[in-house]
């Protein structure tokens, strides 16, 4: 049997025990129970995992989750047992959010085990980056973990099977059957000039309208030449103006609401960048910020030279202060989607407290593991409790 398929056993194994405590009236409360599920990965699991290559450990998890999605009945168990109970659910730019925390793009580039989100904790779920045309990404090893700073670094490059397979992946899971909602995460492809970016995501946005619960317009990848220029006053407000308009004309033509956009930005654009930025923002109604990506600057990392973007804790401070430049700027009414170096249950706190709506992870699922994201749906409730 496979490492991949080993992994899925001890997966669905801890998670199956998760479920018999909770039924069999467990000796310790729900927190304990996932806090030790957390340090039987972070002691057990994590080691193994991180003797190895970073971007084939993540092959690994990904394939025991896909595995996970495969069990229909064991997957839904599961993710009753994992619910926050009692909190109201989190209402955004339409949609209703079971919990606060959701995974970010780049854990599932080919929608391939989303339908596990659920199972463990989650209350959204992200996939790609996607591009309109398939790309392997760039070379070789191109992931690296940095375990004293609790980061990532990832030149990855959009690596995806291109749209039209992701699309017809997705055909197959109606969106009303789903349990949280699904964000896809749109890049321009490699090959395409930034002057021809805008058609590129028009047409990623048209074959995969469908499936999307919403859509996050990705302008802010390091790892894909020249595409945070699509954040500048050249591109930006074509690129945004074609998207908005090709929503609402789909959702004319169907008799329904446009699908939700959402923009992602850079942690390293300067205050005076991103109040431009929300200008144009504004100017074309987009629904949501996603708060941030990567940085390709290293605080408080010194003498790394691995090139691509860093994630992880070392992030956090900046994130912070970005989405607090946010919500200030646009007096609360723009929500945010706070990303970045959230490993703790207070970093996420954090986030919500200057000004994010949600939170998203993944590098924290790779430092706290699989059972990271119920924690924080756990600790994050009560903001959402009806209180008397």
């Amino acid at each position: 049997m496979g490492k991949a398929n080993l992994f899925a056993l001890l997966f669905m194994g801890c998670s199956r025990g998760v479920v018999r405590t909770m039924i069999a009236k467990p000796l310790v409360g729900p927190v304990e129970s996932h806090q030790i599920m957390g340090v039987i990965y972070e002691r057990l699991v994590r080691p193994r995992l991180f003797a190895e290559d970073a971007e084939h450990a993540h092959e690994q998890a990904l394939s025991a989750l896909s595995a996970l999605s495969a069990a229909g009945p064991l997957c839904s168990l599961i993710a009753w047992a994992n619910r926050v109970h009692g909190a109201r659910p989190i209402e955004l730019f339409g949609l209703k959010f079971p919990n606060a925390v959701g995974l970010a793009a780049g854990f599932d580039k080919n929608a391939v085990a989303w339908r596990a989100a659920p199972a463990l904790g989650f209350g959204h779920v992200e996939i790609g980056t996607v591009t309109l045309h398939p790309q392997t990404g760039n070379a070789r090893p191109r992931m690296f973990r940095l375990p004293a700073h609790e980061a990532l670094i990832n030149r990855l490059g959009f690596p995806n099977q291109g749209a039209e397979a992701v699309a017809k992946r997705l055909a197959a899971y109606p969106s009303k059957k789903r349990a949280i909602p699904l964000g896809i995460n749109l890049g321009k492809s490699k090959t395409v000039p930034l002057e021809q970016a805008a058609n590129d995501y028009l047409a990623s946005f048209n074959l995969l309208a469908d499936h999307a619960d919403y859509f996050v317009i990705n302008v802010s990848s390091p790892n894909t030449p020249e595409l945070r220029r699509l954040q500048s006053q050249e591109f930006l407000p074509g690129l945004l103006q074609l998207m908005r308009k090709i929503a609402r004309d789909r959702a004319r033509k169907f008799g329904a609401r446009p699908v939700p956009l959402l923009l992602k930005i850079a942690p390293d654009l300067t205050f005076a960048e991103i109040d431009e930025l929300l200008a144009t923002v504004a100017e074309h109604e987009i629904d949501g910020i996603i708060a941030t990506n990567t940085t390709i600057t290293r605080p408080g990392i010194e003498g790394e030279t691995e090139g691509g973007g860093l994630s992880g804790h070392p992030v956090h401070a900046k994130v912070v202060e970005i989405v607090r430049f946010i919500s200030l700027a646009t007096k609360g009414k723009l929500p945010i989607i706070g990303c970045g170096g959230v490993l703790e249950p207070a970093d996420a706190h954090r986030l919500m407290d200057n000004g994010a709506s949600l939170v998203q992870i993944y590098t924290g699922l790779v430092y706290r593991g699989p059972f990271f994201a119920r924690e924080l749906a756990h600790a994050l409730s009560w903001r959402h409790r009806e209180w008397v």
